[in-house]
């Protein structure tokens, strides 16, 4: 595997600052991440695109799975998780999962996150798709992610505030590593150094201030925690930030990504119209956890007879079923009813949802709520190991970004809180047993440009617009091998187009923050599309029209891409035992993440 890699076209950095590590992300995972890696005595910087609570997991509705409740067991957990995650679950990162979340969820608590409590003390746990027990804790109803963010944040204000009074000497107790932020900034490439390990990341600040424009963090580890990729389809529960910038840094970087066919589509998203784009309204797996009924136009209640869970099986199955019920009668979308729920639970439960339906001019106290699916979840990402690291030394990933193997072809619902805490918690400290080990942290790493490192021509802003009807058209919930082609050829037509230009006159689109947005959704959906393309069978969230059954014989098995120099797709598939890659220790080890497999030739995919 080459350690060159790829880069953006942007101006050279214009700044730099040092750190022991620098996290890529405010989600749950990455100021986890950020919070434990201090607590090491690391001098960590967080970057994030927006404000430190406009991530993802601040709209999580739902809750965080754990087996917190009597009666309860992590094994229990672990079953439903392998079951959800259709065969291509690695067990021991399900393992790591389920028996190491409950202790990290108390933690959580501990941070100051604040949970719904039932009438008679401890958590109020309730019930969603897939769980056969009530394990999902939430907060202010249905406002789970809102709690979590507003609890990490604080604490991350607070690590960075003391740091700052200690060492004005105004906290007594000595230095601290503290935590420092740089908000509104799209991190760009990894830097790495003469031997190709992490030396940080080039980053762009936007608007105004001190950091303004391109700049460098330095430091030994990079943990990416940039959640998800949405925004590559159309309509999506996502926020506008989801734009798979980490997918697309770490590909360029020379690491691997696998199962990104796997895209959860949300069942339950509330219908805002057959052209609506952008970020779409959420009802949560919750309301059919306590009770709401999945009916069509006539009010008949079509999952009965599906699935023994009816209403509540694993997303895929609830999605499917409701595509299947609309193409059947030629309708739009489906219905959520719920108004034997009342007034008072409404309100109580899920507020956040009954605010937004009726802002749309819906009453779910009334009426039934119209809704179809859309792009929800990454099940896959950049591949780690069960301690975060990637296939490029003192490189990361937690979170939606990330592959762990918990997810395998379907997420369960409320394990993604639970993995971004659990496996964040991990890398931390792997990172403060690396750092501290090998002496890493004595020396600011000197990044160096690599001979030869080519820049990857910018896609103009409109071409979001363009990969996003592409991708939702052909590679949406509902998939075929002639839709596949068809947007697989439209894609690559948009990555010859740029190639073509950057080679005749040099040219490129301007740098700036839509244009390496859209090419990263390029990227990511030119990956996504190239393993839908590859996996011929119908298996979780993966829906092939053309190719319906599950094929445990040829396609128990992991879709691995890689970004060539040439920017071309590597891509390969390996079984399931080789799942999480044995990674190398040092740059200069055998690649032993490469061994194995199967090596699949696609056309300039």
């Amino acid at each position: 595997m080459t350690r060159t890699g790829i880069r953006l076209h942007a101006p050279a950095p214009g700044w730099s600052i040092p750190a022991d590590v620098v996290v890529v992300g405010s989600g749950v995972a990455g100021l986890t991440a950020a919070l434990r890696c201090e607590a090491a005595g690391l001098d960590t910087v967080v970057v994030t695109k927006a404000r430190l609570d406009d991530g993802s997991t601040r709209w999580a509705q739902g809750g965080i799975a754990a087996a917190l409740g009597e009666g309860d067991t992590p094994e229990q957990h672990l079953d439903d998780t392998l079951v959800a995650g259709a065969g291509l679950c690695d067990e021991e990162a399900v393992r790591i999962l389920v028996t190491e979340g409950p202790d990290a969820v108390r933690r959580l608590i501990d941070t100051g996150a604040r949970f719904d409590e039932a009438a008679g003390g401890g958590l109020e746990l309730t019930r969603e798709g897939g769980h056969h027990r009530r394990r999902i804790a939430h907060a202010g109803g249905d406002a789970t992610g809102a709690e979590i963010s507003r609890a990490l944040v604080a604490a991350v204000r607070a690590a960075g505030r003391d740091a700052r009074e200690a060492s004005a000497g105004k906290g007594g107790g000595g230095r601290r590593a503290g935590i420092r932020t740089i908000e509104n900034a799209l991190v760009l490439d990894l830097l790495t150094d003469a031997d190709g390990r992490t030396a940080g990341v080039t980053l762009h600040v936007m608007g105004e201030g001190r950091h303004d424009g391109v700049g460098a963090v330095h430091a030994p580890a990079v943990v990416l925690a940039t959640g998800g990729m949405g925004q590559v389809f159309s309509a999506t529960t996502n926020p506008a930030v989801s734009t798979g910038d980490g997918v697309a840094l770490a590909l360029r970087a020379g690491a691997e990504v696998s199962d990104l066919e796997f895209v959860q589509f949300h069942p339950t998203v509330l219908f805002l119209g057959p052209d609506a784009e952008g970020q779409q309204p959420l009802v949560s797996e919750a309301v059919r956890g306590e009770g709401a009924h999945l009916v069509d136009a006539d009010g008949v209640r079509f999952m009965q007879g599906q699935h023994e869970l009816a209403e509540l099986a694993p997303r895929d199955i609830v999605a499917k079923g409701i595509m299947r019920r609309m193409r059947e009668q030629g309708a739009e979308h489906m219905y959520l009813d719920a108004r034997h729920f009342g007034a008072a639970m409404w309100e109580h439960r899920f507020p956040t949802i009954l605010a937004a339906c009726r802002a749309h001019g819906i009453d779910p106290v009334t009426e039934p709520v119209p809704v179809a699916p859309a792009a929800h979840y990454a099940s896959g990402g950049v591949r780690t190991d069960s301690h975060g690291r990637t296939t490029v030394p003192g490189l990361y990933a937690c979170g939606e970004v990330a592959c762990t193997g918990v997810h395998g072809a379907n997420r369960l619902a409320s394990n993604s809180l639970l993995e971004g805490l659990v496996y964040a918690e991990r890398i931390a400290a792997d990172i403060a047993a690396s750092l501290t080990g090998n002496g890493l942290r004595a020396r600011v790493p000197e990044p160096v440009e690599h001979p030869g490192r080519p820049a990857h021509p910018l896609l103009a802003p409109e071409a979001r617009l363009t990969i996003q009807r592409i991708m939702t058209r052909g590679a949406g919930v509902l998939r075929s091998a002639d839709s596949l082609v068809r947007a697989a050829d439209r894609l690559e037509q948009l990555h010859a187009d740029a190639l073509d230009a950057l080679a005749e006159n040099g040219k490129t689109a301007e740098p700036g923050v839509d244009t390496w947005e859209a090419t990263n959704l390029l990227c990511v959906a030119r990956v996504l599309v190239a393993a839908a393309r590859l996996r011929e069978e119908t298996r979780g969230c993966h829906w092939r029209e053309d190719r319906p059954d599950r094929d445990d014989t040829a396609w128990r098995r992991h879709i691995v891409v890689s970004l060539n120099p040439d920017r071309t797709l590597a891509v390969r598939t390996t079984d399931t035992a080789d799942f999480p890659p044995t990674l190398p220790q040092d740059p200069g080890a055998p690649d032993r993440a490469r061994a194995g497999g199967t090596t699949v030739p696609l056309q300039e995919q």
